[in-house]
């Protein structure tokens, strides 16, 4: 019996056909795929309970547009739902932009262990963005998710400068080769505003050049995974394994 896996994605732009054929590779997975805000959020709880593995590809809890932002939080059902799949040591995988959801749910940034940031507030400067960066990833530990995989591989994606709590996640890939810093992002919050790749006005400190760790959300498994942008990294066969074993770790399984 194929085990089941749920995909929450939207909220964010992204190239549905090549998403599909990565989903497609990973394996023999009886796959739902919800895409917010049509029959994301509100008929994902009852599939989040029962699936052997989550991978949330979404980037919720916002509305774009006219130059502003809106955010707004989760429903409680789905609040509910997801943490007590965490409570009953049932994980899940969170890629890419997932890092930027749910603005107004602060336990949701605690369970991943970090937040990218479309606006300035309490926390600081917004976010950093930077596509395209071609960097060479660097594993810098013993896992599962990264069993059979060389010590480093290139990658070409792109890279996020915002809050990550290194003291409370496991790393597992560092980016090396590109400099974390903000002269080499772009603000988030001047995007939003309609200034693509500006920097004006805005400074943000030094950042982690982490993209792949693990975290314990209380007895349950969690992976974040910064890899996903678009076409060029879900074909790259390194990133494909490392996503592939990440969901079978979080469903309890482990890969020789």
């Amino acid at each position: 019996m194929a085990r089941s896996l749920l995909v929450l994605s939207g909220g964010h732009p992204y190239e549905a056909g090549p998403f599909d054929e990565l989903l497609a590779a990973l394996g023999e997975w009886d796959i739902t795929h919800l895409v917010h805000p049509e029959g994301g959020e509100a008929d994902a709880a009852s599939h989040i309970a029962r699936a052997d593995a989550v991978l949330f590809y979404d980037m919720a809890g916002y509305t774009f547009a006219e130059g502003r932002v809106e955010t707004h939080p989760p429903s409680p059902a789905y609040r509910e739902a997801i943490a007590a799949r965490f409570a009953s040591g049932r994980g899940a995988v969170a890629m890419h932009h997932a890092l930027a959801g749910w603005a107004l749910w602060p336990e949701w940034h605690e369970w991943l262990g970090g937040q990218f940031h479309y606006q300035p507030g309490a926390h600081g400067a917004d976010s950093g963005y930077r596509h395209d960066v071609a960097y060479t990833a660097r594993l810098v530990a013993d896992h599962p998710v990264l069993a059979g995989l060389p010590e480093s591989f290139a990658v070409t994606d792109e890279l996020y400068l915002c809050p990550i709590n290194e003291d409370a996640v496991t790393p597992l890939i560092r980016a090396e080769g590109f400099a974390f810093t903000p002269d080499n992002f772009y603000s988030a919050a001047n995007a939003v505003a309609g200034e693509m790749f500006s920097r004006k006005g805005w400074d943000h400190p030094l950042g982690s050049n982490l993209v792949a760790w693990t975290k314990q959300v209380g007895p349950a498994p969690l992976v974040y995974l910064q890899f996903g942008d678009g076409p060029e990294t879900y074909a790259n066969p390194y990133f494909r394994r490392i996503l592939a074993q990440a969901l079978q770790f979080i469903a309890g399984e482990t890969t020789s």
